[in-house]
């Protein structure tokens, strides 16, 4: 479905230097790894967010950087994007920040109804009740809700692929467990390919059929999650061993409360 080829990009200094890596078909897949080690770009280059120095990115078989014209855009309706901090527009209301998720030519092609029934679903899908939210504004919403808006926004187009930039970076606990829910249920329910950029390391052993671990720009490892605990690689040790302590204060806390 999608495929990296030998990306390198540089801004202050180098960031990606030579990454290839290959997404298929209705797969998981989480990218971890330490900060600065060029995650997030990786993925904004699936849709020319960020362009690479060097190097292509291919879905399902056409190129992003190099194909015929309209090729951008083509492979851009196929994906839905769920940033980092939502990126929803302040002084538009959810259901206006929805239909920022819809096609320019299908919205027009749509009556009000359509567009509204559509929209409902979308948020219905993530658990928020349309009627107490879509005339509401994102300061009037919670962090929770509005992560869930993002990613009804992102459904609302019908993607083959989502792009997750840190979906539950910032949120509490609880907030975070039902987010990661909400990605494993969509990603189980459409079939969607979906790439998961994220810090949460336990998260992502559990959301993900496999894990990528980039490390100073280059790909250090590429594996299940059962290939990722088990494997002896330092780099990836530090990571699963984080996550045994992290499960380990959880426990002291249930026991301490």
């Amino acid at each position: 479905m999608i495929e990296y080829r030998d990306i390198y990009k540089a801004f202050d200094h180098p960031v990606l230097s030579g990454v290839s890596l290959t997404v298929e078909s209705g797969e998981r897949l989480a990218i971890v790894g330490p900060s600065g080690t060029g995650k997030s770009v990786l993925l904004k280059t699936t849709i020319g967010l960020v362009v690479p120095d060097r190097g292509d990115v291919l879905v399902e078989g056409e190129s992003v950087y190099f194909g015929t014209r309209g090729a951008l855009d083509r492979v851009r309706r196929k994906v839905g994007y769920v940033f980092q901090n939502s990126a929803l527009f302040d002084s538009m209301t959810v259901y206006d920040n929805m239909t920022q998720g819809i096609r320019e030519d299908e919205l027009k092609s749509m009556r009000a109804p359509q567009v509204l029934a559509r929209v409902s679903r979308a948020l219905e899908d993530v658990n928020l009740d349309p009627g107490r939210v879509l005339t509401k504004r994102p300061a009037e919403l919670s962090g929770g809700m509005r992560k869930r808006v993002g990613l009804a926004r992102a459904l609302v187009g019908h993607p083959a692929i989502l792009l997750y930039d840190e979906p539950v970076t910032g949120l509490d606990p609880v907030n975070s467990a039902a987010v990661s829910l909400l990605i494993r249920q969509i990603a189980e329910r459409s079939g969607v390919t979906s790439v998961l950029v994220t810090h949460d390391i336990e998260g992502a052993l559990e959301l993900s059929d496999r894990i990528a671990l980039l490390d100073d720009g280059r790909l250090a490892f590429i594996g299940t999650p059962l290939e990722f605990k088990s494997s002896p690689e330092p780099l990836v040790r530090a990571f699963a061993d984080r996550r045994v302590a992290s499960e380990a204060a959880a426990e002291r806390m249930e026991v301490t409360t």
